[in-house]
């Protein structure tokens, strides 16, 4: 349980940051063009979105 707490505060920054940059090359994409392709994006966004609430949930439960 302490790993995943270490990782939680070590990769909790680096996801939130790659959220964000996904977050607003979707919203770019959403303005240039009328229906994009953001499968990549959308993917990274979940996956980035999903571990940093799980390891929230979890240091706040131990």
């Amino acid at each position: 349980m302490e790993n995943l707490i270490l990782a939680g505060i070590y990769l909790n920054p680096i996801l939130a940051i790659v959220f964000c940059l996904n977050l607003v090359a979707i919203i770019k994409k959403v303005i240039k063009e009328k229906h994009p392709d953001t499968s990549t994006n959308t993917f990274w966004m979940t996956v980035s979105a999903v571990y940093i609430i799980f390891s929230i949930s979890w240091m706040i439960l131990l």
